[in-house]
């Protein structure tokens, strides 16, 4: 036909808008995959969508082409290639697709046919093919400006301007959801419920959510139930061997398709693919090359080391290897659908013993070269060994199974400080005991080594008695085999694991730490040792001492130890918060999330949300508190361990006692009331005991919180903790409160908390020893002075930046209403004024030297208060100053000034005649306070 010049043209031919094929199927999900389809097509005229065999492409670009047909007014045209063999013919087989005469040449007929149109040509399957498809698109799109191309296929067809889109597995939902849909199918009553749901799930995540695998499984549901299906999934190949009737053979089953990949490899590929399957997880280049080459000279398993990297990437063009960017650097993998496939074919060469050995030499290599980064770089030799994890989990399955087990316990041994630092430390613990149980009675560095290993996980991850027990057998080994630096380490954790019961036998096992860690060259234990020695006196509540030893040199040796680094500044914020500056607690316990955040374990990260979370709610801001410890409790509450995070129960505790929900702190404060070790309360209990008290009494239990406040206090005793005395004094003050009766004995028990807060300079309990003295004063006799403490409490609390919380601010509202009813408001104003003007350190002076003067008799023996009774026995005793001072948290000067008050109110000159009269009361040693 020519046109009135009389040039050839071509004639807008007579056709159907499309030839696609309604599925005989619904479509599941991929909303995510079709955008970004239908985005490459707006922008690119050939977009190439890839992925392994089953992964739904040609799906996807059925219901992509579908989407397409409004917008091509020359029709969408599908073509599959899955029966062409040969791809000279590839033209002509679109042509006969399109409705294009063959004259002049395939190609050249095909393009002048489609030169005009305005149309999509969907080519499927086209992996078998790739030179004869990309030679006709190119011609195509180079001669018709307004054609677009969508192909799949299982890798691309590396033609200019091509855009590839990878086809990823079914999302977990989409996964589900298709599963359920071909099930219905084959079963229309099935229905899903909480079990099914998880097994299904469980089913997708074994095939990787393949569309085609699912498919198959879904099949089965006419003769098996889910869980028999998932059971049966250890041999997918087996199970998964139905498919569509009406489709092709290769793709009929899960095997099939992946066959016909494997099938259209060369050799090279065939070796590199197969031997692949012995990794776990993702793989780097390095390890590829070292474990994919090698073979026989001349034998048909025989691939080079430079061949690996041009294998890896056509495996992955072909879409039988995934890669990705990990830590900045490229990282492989296999489906694990593909793994299964490709193990097959490693057991039938017989090479899968001796690749699994050569699996474990060359990572516990990998992991004894890395250990020289640990000191220099934690956070990188860190992410390196969790990057090869799954690797490394494997390489140990192996060799602790292995008849000789000795590489296997060596690279346990290797992976102790990984555990240690790791959330992972729980299975770290199950493999150092089997690597221990192996050669149970070896007397060797190795084993030394292992045991040490298993005490210092069991620091973060095991109970306390599992850390002591292998850290007492650990420093017995060390010093057979005369590792100093070994045995420092075995006894900074022995420390650790005695000090939670024993703060003495831990100072003293750190100094033995720290001498062998001189001799040793340890840098680390240099460091710890004396970093859980500063600890110590933070619990003791000797913060400025703790401080001090706190050096540059300790900083220096634990700069590269974020666990400890971390804890040790969540005690340096406690101390801050103790000592009245809430600021800098703050500032310390930020610090400490943020040092241990890159660990990702839930123990010192825990600890550090638990710290913050405490301060900001002692602080005021509860949304913030409640923001940082959520995480650490959705960790917890989805647990089936329990998980040891010493400061959440407290952290807990102090939201709800903020919130004035005191039956809500009850449960975890009894959890940490409760921690024992060889039978004798922890420290962790010292500290939960005196706030268990106190909330059983605020939610109306008195006779439970009597008995836990005794308990209190026979614990802070016996481990010298003057904080945890002082709040448990403080409670039972309270609880004598509400009686009229216990009124005298409240005020002296008040001025004991307040007597061992000055001396321990804790300010923030200054601030409730402050307004308790004015509160019971009041009860007893409403004066000035109560005033004056109060609004001298309230301006310190102001200045700090320490609101009070619920409870103490109704009781302070209470008490200054009372006070003002009762004093006028001219006086009460004056003396509000007055106490405003007030220092801390003036109002604590000026309600010490005021103790006395109401409830109480000025001489005699009914005069002296419990803790001067308490000096009093003592004293008959036979104990000197410093040794009371010791026994009753309190400092020299103040036992002088407790003896000197004595010897006034009983008109006594020395502690001779304080002694005889005290037998002669029957105040023998132990008797109990009056």
């Amino acid at each position: 036909m020519r046109d009135s010049t009389g040039e050839q043209t071509v004639a807008a031919p007579a056709r159907s808008p499309h030839n696609l094929v309604a599925p005989l199927t619904s479509f599941i999900g991929r909303h995510a995959e079709i955008e970004a389809a239908t985005g490459l097509l707006e922008r690119h005229r050939l977009v190439t969508l890839t992925g392994p065999g089953g992964a739904g492409k040609t799906r996807l670009a059925a219901r992509v082409a579908t989407g397409q047909s409004d917008r091509q007014p020359d029709g969408v045209w599908w073509v599959d290639l899955a029966t062409v063999s040969d791809g000279t013919a590839v033209a002509e087989v679109i042509a006969e697709a399109v409705g294009a005469p063959i004259v002049g040449g395939r190609v050249h007929a095909l393009r002048t046919h489609l030169s005009a149109w305005r149309s999509l040509l969907c080519l499927d399957n086209a992996e078998h093919l790739l030179d004869g498809v990309a030679s006709t698109v190119e011609a195509v799109l180079s001669a018709c400006p307004r054609m677009t191309v969508l192909v799949t296929s299982r890798e691309p067809l590396g033609v200019p301007g091509e855009a590839v889109l990878g086809v990823p597995p079914l999302s977990d939902d989409d996964a589900l959801a298709l599963f359920v849909d071909r099930a219905r199918l084959v079963q229309p009553s099935f229905t899903l419920d909480e079990s099914r749901e998880a097994t299904i799930r469980s089913i997708a995540a074994h095939l990787d959510g393949i569309p085609l695998a699912l498919e198959l499984a879904a099949a089965w549901l006419r003769t098996l139930t889910p869980q028999q299906v998932e059971a049966g999934l250890d041999d997918r190949f087996t199970l998964l061997v139905r498919g569509p009737r009406g489709a092709q053979r290769r793709q009929r089953t899960l095997l099939g398709s992946i066959d016909w990949s494997y099938r259209l490899l060369n050799d090279t590929d065939r070796v590199v693919l197969r031997r692949l399957a012995v990794f776990a997880g993702t793989f780097g280049l390095s390890a590829a090359r070292a474990l994919c080459a090698e073979g026989a000279a001349g034998a048909a398993g025989t691939v080079t080391t430079a061949e690996v990297l041009p294998s890896l990437g056509r495996l992955v063009d072909k879409s039988l290897v995934v890669a990705d960017v990990q830590a900045g650097e490229s990282r492989y993998r296999l489906l694990e659908t593909i793994r299964a496939f490709a193990a097959a074919r490693l057991a039938e060469a017989a090479e899968g013993a001796a690749l699994r050995e050569r699996h474990l030499a060359w990572f516990l290599r990998f992991v004894e070269a890395a250990e020289q980064d640990r000191e220099r770089d934690a956070d990188g030799w860190q992410r390196a060994l969790v990057l090869e994890y799954d690797n490394l989990r494997a390489a140990l399955e192996w060799g602790l199974a292995a008849e000789d087990p000795h590489a296997g316990r060596q690279l346990a041994a290797s992976l102790a400080w990984l555990w240690h630092l790791d959330r992972r430390g729980r299975e770290g613990i199950g493999f150092l005991r089997r690597a221990i149980d192996r050669v149970p009675d070896e007397r060797s560095r190795l084993q030394a080594r292992l045991v040490t290993g298993l005490a210092l996980v069991a620091d973060t991850a095991g109970p306390l008695d599992v850390e002591r027990d292998a850290a007492s057998r650990a420093v017995r080994l060390a010093t057979d085999v005369g590792d100093e630096g070994l045995r420092a380490l075995c006894l900074n954790l022995l420390a650790v694991g005695s000090f939670y019961t024993d703060f003495d036998e831990a100072w003293q096992l750190c100094e033995q730490a720290h001498a062998a860690a001189r001799a040793g060259g340890n840098t680390f234990v240099l460091g710890g040792s004396r970093a859980l020695q500063a600890i110590i006196l933070h619990l003791r509540d000797q913060h400025a001492e703790a401080e001090l030893l706190v050096d540059d040199h300790v900083r220096q040796c634990l700069r590269h130890h974020r666990g400890v680094l971390s804890t040790l500044l969540t005690y340096q914020a406690e101390g801050a918060l103790a000592g009245g500056d809430p600021v800098r607690a703050l500032s310390l316990a930020t610090e400490a999330l943020l040092v241990a955040e890159p660990l990702g374990d839930y123990l010192r990260v825990g600890m550090a949300r638990s710290a913050l979370a405490q301060i900001k709610a002692l602080t005021g801001d509860l949304a913030g508190a409640t923001e940082v410890i959520d995480p650490v409790l959705r960790l917890v509450e989805g647990a089936e361990d329990d998980i040891f995070v010493p400061g959440l129960d407290h952290a807990v505790a102090t939201l709800s006692m903020r919130r004035d929900d005191p039956r809500a702190a009850i449960d975890p404060l009894r959890r940490a009331a409760g921690s024992t070790d060889r039978g004798a309360a922890t420290w962790l209990a010292a500290r939960a005991l005196p706030r268990l008290g106190a909330a059983l009494s605020t939610a109306g239990r008195p006779d439970e919180a009597a008995a836990v406040l005794d308990q209190a206090v026979e614990v802070a005793r016996r481990l010298r903790m003057p904080g945890p005395l002082a709040e448990a004094y403080a409670a039972q003050a309270e609880l004598a409160a509400a009686d009229p009766d216990g009124l005298p004995r409240a005020v002296e028990l008040h001025h004991e908390a307040l007597t061992i807060r000055v001396d321990h300079r804790l300010r923030t309990g200054q601030l409730d020893s402050l307004e308790a003295l004015a509160r019971v004063g009041a009860a007893i006799q409403p004066a000035p002075d109560d005033v004056r403490v109060l609004y001298a409490a309230e301006s310190a609390r102001t200045n700090a930046g320490l609101p009070r919380g619920i409870e103490l601010r109704r009781a302070y509202d209470s008490t200054t209403a009372d006070l003002r009813r009762a004093l006028g408001a001219t006086a009460f104003d004056r003396a509000a004024a007055e106490g405003a003007r007030l220092t801390l350190d003036q109002a604590v002076e000026y309600v010490r030297r005021a103790r006395g003067r109401r409830g109480r008799p000025a001489s005699g023996w009914p005069s002296l208060t419990p803790t001067e009774l308490q000096v009093v026995r003592l004293v008959a005793e036979g104990l000197t100053n410093p040794q009371i001072g010791d026994r009753l948290l309190m400092s020299r000067g103040t036992v002088k000034t407790h003896l000197s008050h004595i010897f006034t109110k009983l008109d006594t000159t020395n502690r001779a005649q304080l002694a005889a009269a005290a037998v002669d009361r029957g105040l023998s040693p132990g008797h109990p306070s009056t």
